[in-house]
């Protein structure tokens, strides 16, 4: 058995204290620990501790901090199990005390990943011009698991996923100009949109009716734009017919029509 001769206050930490044991000739450190653990083992001059003691202290102690780290990195943001679990285990916190703090987190509703999945969702909705489907990959690279991840995928209704196509339908391609065709800047924003995690059931939904809303006067200066490139590219090898076929294949690879290209060239290269 060993007495604690002195319990002193850390320079650098005032919530910590350092323990000094008896010895044969007087006195030595011991280990340190947080107040928290002080208190609970009511630890104070003259107390006798054996090594079991002395061991479940510093134990409770490493524990007790690894617990302060996890509370700190959540302060910052919210965080699902498996981010908690990985940054524990880069500090090369023990396995045991992991499954131990989680355990009390968990209780302490500290970490919640359906209530994470429901926030993250939220604010990506708020945020981002991200769909459904990049959402839910994104959860799950965070660990959450599937089913929560589709469950908080509620708070991304239908009329919301249309809403933001639509708002990028109009800043794409509506407003503004282009020098590529409508067909072109549709097929375009069509695939970036399922880039970003939208199905191709919602988006051609939401493009119904979009060529409707074409400007004729900004798609036949994109094309004027366009053929006059190829002109100048091909006039210098081709003429005539051959001409007329390279520049009517460019444009429609493009995505204009032949109506459009027929005038374009009956204006161009009038015989």
């Amino acid at each position: 058995m060993r007495k604690i001769t002195r319990i002193t206050t850390q320079v650098k930490h005032k919530n910590r204290f350092n323990i000094f044991l008896s010895t044969a000739k007087g006195e030595e450190y011991g280990f340190s620990v947080d107040e928290a653990i002080l208190i609970e083992y009511r630890l104070r001059k003259g107390l006798e501790l054996d090594d079991a003691m002395i061991t479940t202290l510093v134990q409770k102690d490493t524990l007790h901090k690894s617990y302060t780290q996890a509370i700190n990195f959540l302060s910052y943001r919210m965080r699902t199990k498996k981010e908690i679990i990985d940054y524990l285990s880069k500090k090369e916190v023990e396995e045991e005390h992991i499954e131990q703090i989680i355990k009390k987190l968990t209780n302490e509703k500290l970490i919640d990943d359906q209530q994470f999945a429901n926030m993250f969702v939220r604010s990506r909705v708020n945020t981002s011009t991200k769909g459904p489907n990049l959402i839910k990959k994104e959860l799950i690279d965070k660990g959450v698991s599937a089913l929560l991840a589709d469950a908080a995928l509620k708070h991304y209704p239908l009329e919301k996923q249309y809403e933001k196509i639509k708002k990028l339908i109009n800043k794409k391609i509506l407003s503004g100009r282009s020098n590529d065709s409508f067909r072109k800047q549709t097929q375009q924003l069509q695939t970036n949109l399922m880039q970003k995690g939208f199905s191709q059931e919602v988006i051609k939904e939401a493009f119904i009716g979009i060529q409707e809303e074409k400007d004729e006067e900004s798609e036949w200066d994109a094309l004027v734009y366009q053929g006059e490139k190829l002109l100048r590219k091909h006039q210098t090898k081709q003429e005539g017919f051959v001409l007329k076929r390279k520049v009517t294949e460019g444009l429609y690879r493009k995505g204009f029509s032949f109506e459009l290209i027929n005038r374009f060239l009956d204006e161009q290269l009038k015989e």
